[in-house]
């Protein structure tokens, strides 16, 4: 599994890189706290995702880096995606 990061992906937001960033943390967590991902918690994610794009990078983020690794570890068994990355120990990383 790809692994970015929380210092690699302020980089890529500083820079403007095009790719999808990808919240699968619960509604009440992105609300207190989020860097701008799509909110798709993991209990939808199989649902919603038609929602992700195939075409480009896309770097999954909870809390920790747990859950974006069961959400990367379902979409790539059930649809093949290819283009996922996990942030490494999640957001709890992430500094200001």
């Amino acid at each position: 599994m790809q692994q970015i990061s929380a210092k690699q992906l302020q980089k890529k937001l500083a820079e403007g890189e095009d790719f999808f960033l990808l919240d699968v943390r619960e509604k009440s967590e992105h609300e207190e706290f989020n860097i701008g991902g799509k909110l798709i918690p993991l209990d939808q994610i199989i649902r919603k995702a038609v929602e992700i794009p195939m075409e480009k990078p896309v770097i999954v983020y909870c809390q920790k880096g747990v859950r974006s690794q069961i959400a990367i570890q379902r979409l790539e068994q059930k649809f093949n995606f290819a283009n996922l990355i996990n942030l490494a120990g999640g957001i709890q990383n992430w500094t200001f």
